[in-house]
């Protein structure tokens, strides 16, 4: 598997939201990401992928709501996410897609 594959196993998509929109004023872009990813993998795939430098990355963990699906319960997935600051000057067009 080439590397580039891996980092996009690393990164999943772009989280476009109401709070995300507000975040990325101060520089700052959301991804969803895999659930046993740490912050360094997620530094690396998103300076490779989009060419800019990373400042920072924070990461938080929503856990799976419990739901009713045809009348038995089910579990929705685990979700982690990665708030990942960007140095002065850089930006990334989420708007594109991946």
């Amino acid at each position: 598997m080439s590397t580039k594959a891996a980092q996009y196993d690393v990164i999943r998509k772009p989280i476009i939201t109401e709070k995300a929109t507000m975040v990325s004023e101060n520089g700052a872009v959301v991804f969803e990401v895999a659930i046993d990813s740490n912050k360094p993998q997620i530094k690396d795939a998103v300076e490779a992928l989009f060419g800019v430098k990373v400042k920072a990355v924070n990461t938080t963990i929503t856990k799976g709501k419990t739901k009713r699906f045809r009348g038995r319960p089910g579990k929705r997935k685990d979700v982690k996410k990665a708030y990942v600051t960007l140095e002065e000057g850089n930006t990334i067009d989420v708007s594109t897609g991946l």
